[in-house]
């Protein structure tokens, strides 16, 4: 599930809600179903319960991670989020203050800011929807980005036809997947990268040795696959290459 298709509330609490009430990480896309019952430590949990358990356990860290997986979209600079940690943490601004060896009326002055910029960007969706809401012809759709993408340009501008058609040619079959040619235009790579990564569960972590297994079913050359899925944010790796897993 992308960052675009949730609510501001539910970003805020970390996870999202499907139609049919399943409950979805935003942070892993661990997931609980609706109606299902979740043992803990000789209890059993509702889906509500066990996702802020999930959430408290899994990623105590989340708003850190927030900050870091939409840098692209935030825009902030490497003080600016050691600002917003400690704001977030509770800590005063006396003690913000000695900690970075700034004037309290510094910190309080970016505090401002920070509201300052909130209201704008209220202001700013408020604005857009309103525009939206105008529109006699709604443009096409386009596909929503990756959270890992590195870099966001026209590039990502397809729409679902446009994926689908050229999902037609560069593919020989859906299934088996089997791809016919790796293109070097941007857009027929992207969309290539896109499908290869459905091919992995969210939240595994899988060995170099299942990678490789994985793409090489679907194309001989998979060590290319592999290297553009990782340069393009759709999968991450550890520094060692022993684990790999979808972004």
């Amino acid at each position: 599930m992308h960052h675009n298709d949730v609510s501001i509330t539910e970003l805020r609490q970390g996870f999202a809600e499907e139609a049919d009430g399943t409950l979805v990480c935003l942070s892993c896309g661990k997931c609980f179903p609706a109606g299902e019952v979740f043992p803990y430590e000789g209890r059993f949990l509702t889906a509500a319960k066990a996702m802020r358990l999930h959430l408290q356990e899994r990623h105590p860290q989340r708003f850190a991670e927030f900050l870091s997986e939409n840098a692209r979209y935030l825009s902030l600079t490497e003080n600016q989020k050691k600002l917003l940690l400690l704001f977030h943490a509770g800590i005063s601004d006396s003690e913000i203050a000695k900690k970075l060896g700034i004037s309290p009326s510094t910190v309080r002055h970016q505090r401002f800011m920070f509201r300052e910029k909130a209201k704008a960007a209220k202001l700013y969706l408020a604005a857009w929807k309103m525009t939206e809401e105008q529109k006699s012809e709604q443009p096409a759709e386009l596909l929503p980005v990756h959270k890992g993408a590195t870099m966001v340009d026209n590039r990502y501008e397809i729409t679902e036809e446009e994926y689908q058609k050229i999902l037609g040619n560069v593919f020989e079959s859906q299934k088996p997947l089997k791809l016919k040619v790796f293109s070097s235009k941007e857009k027929k790579k992207i969309v290539t990268l896109r499908r290869l990564a459905e091919e992995f569960e969210p939240g595994r972590k899988y060995t170099e040795k299942e990678v490789n297994q994985i793409l090489g079913s679907v194309y001989e050359d998979y060590a290319i696959l592999r290297r553009y899925l990782i340069e393009y944010g759709y999968m991450d790796r550890t520094k060692d290459c022993s684990a790999y897993w979808r972004k």
